[in-house]
């Protein structure tokens, strides 16, 4: 079973990855302006958007909800970016060179997907989207409280923990809605 969950983590980001240096291609690093708490909130508002479409039943704005759990990917490898890199580092960065951080982000990913896949033994394949969804914004919530703090925690993990839990559940949900079978 692990191995097909890599298989499919691996088609799910790879399209994640298309769409984010298409965009990069297109806008250029532009997102090097966001601050870690304007991040947070993006995740937050698409994440809000899937639940809020869950609990109604239906939407009125075409973007689809796996173009969202998209979005909560790439953002969350954006704030990963953001936290690694330098302060003087400057706001155009090349497509190449944002292309090699993504993956080796995804790649810090699969390792953590690997450990926790181990010891829960892929519980998530049993949850609900809609619990994958809760997960998501209790994250957030977390997050923008260790942010509000400043980054200090007595003991828990920081932001970067939970940026990376929220991709790893973000995969679940589009490998869950049959988004790494789809092609195109």
């Amino acid at each position: 079973m692990i191995s097909q969950t890599l298989q499919e983590y691996n088609q799910v980001v790879q399209r994640c990855k298309d769409t984010f240096v298409k965009k990069t291609k297109d806008y250029g690093t532009a997102w090097r302006v966001l601050r870690l708490p304007s991040i947070t909130d993006q995740i937050f508002i698409k994440a809000q958007r899937i639940r809020s479409i869950q609990e109604k039943g239906k939407q009125l704005v075409e973007d689809d909800i796996n173009g969202e759990f998209v979005g909560i990917i790439n953002y969350c490898v954006i704030a990963l970016m953001q936290l690694n890199l330098p302060a003087d580092a400057p706001l155009s960065l090349s497509a190449e060179d944002v292309e090699r951080e993504y993956t080796h982000h995804i790649e810090e990913n699969i390792e953590l997907l690997n450990a926790k896949n181990h010891d829960y033994g892929e519980a998530w394949r049993d949850m609900r989207v809609s619990s994958i969804t809760d997960i998501i914004l209790m994250k957030l919530y977390r997050t923008k409280q260790i942010e509000d703090n400043e980054g200090q925690t007595l003991i828990s993990e920081g932001v970067e923990a939970n940026y990376r839990d929220m991709i790893n559940y973000a995969v679940f949900a589009l490998i869950k809605s049959g988004f790494a079978e789809k092609v195109g």
